[in-house]
């Protein structure tokens, strides 16, 4: 023991004098420390292992091997199990190997003070001559503020509606991008290819670009960012700054989608072989999300598209691409160990089981417990399905501890995204164990959230959009384009104020810069305001929506639909949405059983800033209470704020 902490200090004075941040300690022989060794951070174990390739097959170091690190703190608590993977050369992002003798494993610890480690090491089930190797590292305060996780701790399911901050205690909204699906798809990504070329249709509309530059966000990556060989990955990191800079705080990907719309992102060396990974493209999306950690970026991995699963429906092509045809067998069990090995360090995330999620339920629960058993963090474990499936899916799940935390919801108009929200939270914590739940697909496949009514190509996709809606067999519905305003009303608010954790925006095939072919997110800048907006106003006006519930009784919205929004803790605080679709003379609360006197302020949810003063300023409790018309524009929306004095 004082042998190391000689070694520490000495790498303490070594830091100081030469001003590097990341050295490699060596805290035993063929074992090594790296990273920022500080509360949250990712401290990175390497050791010198067998030497193997990606390729290998007798032994294959990723089904054969075995690596887990039993990290455990000095007071004896936390311990956290966390898998290992081979890391080729230790170096891979910058030297694309695809061989070496290093073994990696991944810890953002809890405390500080000093942490022990032990290798597990077996190949084939038997121990090995790494096998029990041991060490120590002393671990300080993290140094981040702001934004970055790092300076706020693990985002953590706690039993609520709300993930919650372990260091800093904060409950979390969310608001970002739901699109492009295929962000991964990028070409400074090594191994990264699409199986469907060029100018393949799918549902109507070519697809001229299958793999992504990220060009118009190059502009966007800032001096000291990261890139790996040499400047590649300005494009994505750029894209992630400019989506931060907004104030947004998520956004999703795919991490396999073979024989899928974009059949272009997979793990994997080949699209078809399922049992080796590819270590440099790996550890090149590490970089990008770990980027996207210290932006304070939430991560939403969704682990498979719905040709990836049970697949019995569909065509042989992509049915051979289902990872054991939808069941837990070796293919998905080390295609999920690898992600969350690689990546469950990061402090703030989910686990989708699968957009448009088609799996049995015996199966989403085998893919889910999987999942709990392997990520020693517990992160949030969601689901995505169809429309037309809710019922059918999420409702076979209500109250299972083992299976989900949350939901991500997928719904084909935008405007029952509040209605849906309100119906999940209430379900959920009616049966015990409430879910976080998200909108994160709002909108029909073929619109979704539209870009900014100036974005260029808008002017003629919307005239392309009314001339299908001229056709005899046209389904209006479908083909009913939702305004801007509409998804800052209907997505954006509705979801909060029915007690949603947040909402990531879908971007419609027949709309500029759509889910497939995205690569500019300045097309959805208005939405992006206005998110940033809302997220904004929690946090500057000291709103515990965490203690708050959905309650449109309050304001006669007895259906739950888009006429006005109550979200409250009675006897406390109120927050009323009023959409501004038509003039409203009077503004109802039912305080019959409140006490008090309240203060009425009103709130701009497209411009933001103070609150402001209608012509009632304050009411009394008691009774059924008119608020007063808004300080200007009431066929604009408002958000009213009754808070008690």
């Amino acid at each position: 023991m004082k042998l190391q902490k000689i070694i520490f200090i000495s790498f303490i004075l070594v830091t100081l004098l030469t001003g590097c941040s990341k050295p490699e300690i060596e805290t035993s022989p063929g074992a090594a420390i790296t990273g920022e060794l500080k509360q949250w951070h990712n401290v990175v174990l390497t050791i010198t292992g067998p030497h193997a390739s990606e390729t290998d097959t007798d032994p294959n170091p990723f089904t054969d091997y075995r690596m887990d690190v039993v990290f455990t703190h000095e007071s004896g608590s936390p311990s956290y199990t966390v898998p290992g993977y081979f890391a080729a050369d230790g170096n891979a992002a910058e030297t694309s190997a695809d061989s070496g003798d290093k073994w990696r494993a991944h810890l953002s610890p809890d405390k500080t003070g000093n942490w022990n480690y032990q290798v597990l090491f077996s190949l084939k089930g038997a121990p090995t001559e790494w096998n029990g190797i041991t060490g120590s590292f002393e671990v300080s305060e993290s140094d981040k503020t702001g934004r970055d996780f790092r300076a706020q701790g693990r985002l953590q399911y706690v039993g609520e509606r709300y993930l919650k901050f372990a260091g800093t205690g904060e409950y979390f909204l969310k608001a970002g991008a739901d699109a492009p699906e295929t962000l991964l798809a990028y070409m400074d990504f090594d191994g990264t290819v699409s199986a469907k070329p060029a100018g393949v249709v799918r549902q109507g509309e070519a697809i001229t670009s299958n793999l992504k530059t990220w060009e118009p966000h190059v502009r966007d990556w800032n001096e000291g960012d990261p890139v790996w060989q040499g400047g590649k990955g300005k494009g994505l990191i750029g894209a992630i700054n400019y989506l931060a800079g907004t104030g947004c705080n998520a956004f999703s990907f795919l991490t396999y989608n073979a024989g899928g719309d974009g059949d272009n992102v997979w793990p994997h060396v080949s699209r078809d072989d399922k049992l080796h990974m590819d270590v440099s493209k790996l550890d090149q999306w590490g970089i990008v999300f770990e980027h996207g950690t210290s932006l304070g970026m939430y991560l939403h991995f969704k682990l498979q598209e719905t040709e990836n699963d049970d697949l019995n429906h569909r065509n042989e092509d992509s049915k051979a691409q289902a990872l054991d045809g939808g069941d837990l067998g070796p293919q998905r069990k080390l295609y999920l160990r690898e992600l969350i090995a690689r990546y469950g360090h990061n402090l703030a995330l989910n686990w989708n089981l699968g957009e448009e999620n088609s799996q049995s339920t015996e199966q989403q629960k085998a893919m889910a417990g999987y999942i709990r058993e392997s990520d020693p963090y517990g992160h949030n474990i969601v689901l995505h399905t169809f429309p037309n499936k809710h019922d059918e899916v999420y409702g076979a799940l209500l109250g299972d501890k083992q299976a989900l935390t949350g939901l991500s919801i997928q719904n084909n108009n935008v405007s029952l995204t509040h209605a849906e929200a309100v119906k999940w939270v209430k379900l959920s914590e009616e049966s015990g164990h409430p879910w976080v739940v998200a909108h994160d697909e709002p909108g029909n496949a073929a619109l979704g959230s539209p870009p900014d009514p100036d974005y260029p190509g808008m002017k003629e996709a919307k005239a392309a959009i009314e001339l299908e809606r001229l056709k005899p067999d046209a389904n209006l519905n479908q083909l009913k384009l939702p305004t801007v305003d509409e998804i800052r009303k209907e997505v954006l608010w509705g979801q909060l104020l029915a007690g949603g954790a947040g909402v990531e925006y879908y971007f419609g095939y027949k709309l500029p810069q759509n889910d497939l072919n995205c690569q500019d997110w300045r097309s959805r800048s208005l939405t992006w305001k206005w998110s940033s907006i809302a997220l904004q106003f929690f946090k500057d006006h000291d709103i515990p929506f965490w203690e708050m519930h959905n309650a449109n009784k309050l304001v006669s919205n007895f259906d739950n639909d888009n006429t006005v929004y109550c979200f409250a803790k009675p006897g406390s605080l109120y927050l009323l949405y009023m959409p501004g679709n038509q003039v409203t003379l009077m503004n109802i609360l039912d305080m019959m059983r409140d006490e008090g006197v309240y203060s009425v302020k009103w709130f701009n949810p497209r411009e933001g800033g103070p609150l402001q003063d209608g012509p009632v300023t304050q009411i009394m409790g008691n009774g059924i209470r008119d608020l007063g018309p808004p300080p200007s524009d009431p066929l604009q929306d408002w958000l009213i704020v009754v808070r008690r004095d």
